[in-house]
């Protein structure tokens, strides 16, 4: 980032939060169940990952769980994927033209209209919408500052969302919609909390930017001397911002993703992305809206990108990332390491089923034994 001596598009590659994993297991012993014993085993009985063929290379960092049927994942090369039959086919409903973006977010609200978001320098930062399942699709926002960078995306409800890029002099600048994504606007920046040197969010899982709620909606950074959690309680016009546990101090290191299940209770996850660096704190915990983050006791063993709570609990969770997918079940105080394939980012659904996506083309769903 600036100051620390990096190019600029090094700088903007890391704020994308590209790298690379090997491809590894694709079982999961889910919250609940006997996990792994250390051999190498893991029981038959209860749910796990099962990978789903999608038939693609894409690397799909953007995922939206509608339901046990039907889920969307958005990623490299403008590949937008859907399913409506649990992912025994997906449709590649790809916007016209988008193969030069990189997708990184996509919102869904039912099997039919969703929202994804392109990252990039100037205009490479864009939203569309479809209403039709993917056959069409309109593009409602085409950022034209250089200087801004988008990275997030969230939504309050049908109507309500925001959209986040890194600082534009000096600020983290919020995008607002008020009809379901077919308009944008910037919001004031007045009410922001000026950014530390170098601070920028990664786009590494579409969990930078997370809402529960009506109202309240959480940003993670890195990349700056301290990691930081920004909080809104009024949709994104004002902010606090609070130091989090998880290191920063490289533009490599910080907070990836984040998941509330309430207002209240928060996880965030990350670490260093790059292969091979460790990542000694890579969980933290809040349970004040983020007013305070306490480190897990037992995080997880290694970086991770995305995070979510398994429906309706109030202890369990998973964490994702390219070495593996972890578990807890004490609400992010200790995690345990039940599968070793690659995914970037994870998300559930109302009806109690979850998804995982990843590099070349994987998209797995959480199956019942």
């Amino acid at each position: 980032m600036r100051g620390m001596g990096k190019s600029k598009s090094m700088r903007r590659t890391i704020r994308a939060g590209l790298c690379g994993a090997a491809l590894a297991g694709t079982v999961l012993a889910a919250p609940g169940t006997a996990l792994a014993d250390g051999s190498g085993h893991t029981p038959d009985r209860g749910p796990r990952w099962q990978l789903k063929d999608t038939g693609t290379e894409a690397r799909f960092r953007g995922l939206a769980a509608v339901s046990r049927r039907t889920a969307w994942a958005a990623g490299s090369g403008g590949t937008v994927l859907r399913t409506s039959d649990g992912g025994k086919t997906w449709r590649d409903v790809s916007p016209p033209g988008a193969a030069d973006l990189e997708l990184r977010d996509v919102e869904a609200f039912d099997g039919r209209r969703a929202v994804v978001l392109a990252i990039g320098e100037g205009e490479a930062s864009r939203v569309l919408r479809t209403e039709d399942g993917g056959a069409t699709w309109t593009e409602s926002f085409r950022n034209t500052d250089a200087k801004a960078f988008y990275d997030c995306m969230t939504f309050f409800d049908r109507r309500h969302g925001l959209a986040m890029s890194d600082p534009v002099d000096g600020r983290y600048r919020i995008l607002s919609t008020a009809d379901g994504g077919r308009s944008w606007k910037v919001l004031p920046n007045a009410g922001m909390p000026a950014a530390q040197e170098g601070e920028s969010a990664f786009a590494a899982s579409g969990q930078c930017l997370v809402s529960s709620g009506p109202r309240d909606v959480w940003l993670a950074t890195g990349g700056a001397a301290r990691a930081r959690v920004l909080h809104s309680a009024d949709r994104g016009l004002t902010w606090t911002a609070t130091d989090a546990p998880i290191p920063a101090g490289d533009p490599a290191r910080g907070v990836f993703g984040l998941a509330f299940r309430d207002r209240t209770h928060g996880i965030a996850v990350g670490g260093d992305y790059r292969a091979g660096q460790e990542s000694p704190k890579a969980g933290a915990v809040t349970r004040d809206g983020g007013r305070t983050w306490d480190p897990a006791d037992r995080p997880p063993p290694a970086y991770r990108s995305g995070v979510a709570w398994f429906p309706y609990s109030h202890t369990t969770a998973l964490a994702v990332g390219p070495t593996g997918t972890d578990v807890t079940r004490d609400g992010g105080r200790t995690w345990r390491t039940v599968d070793t394939g690659s995914y970037d980012t994870v998300d559930c659904a109302a009806d109690r089923s979850c998804w995982a996506s990843g590099e070349k083309g994987r998209i797995a769903r959480l199956e019942r034994g």
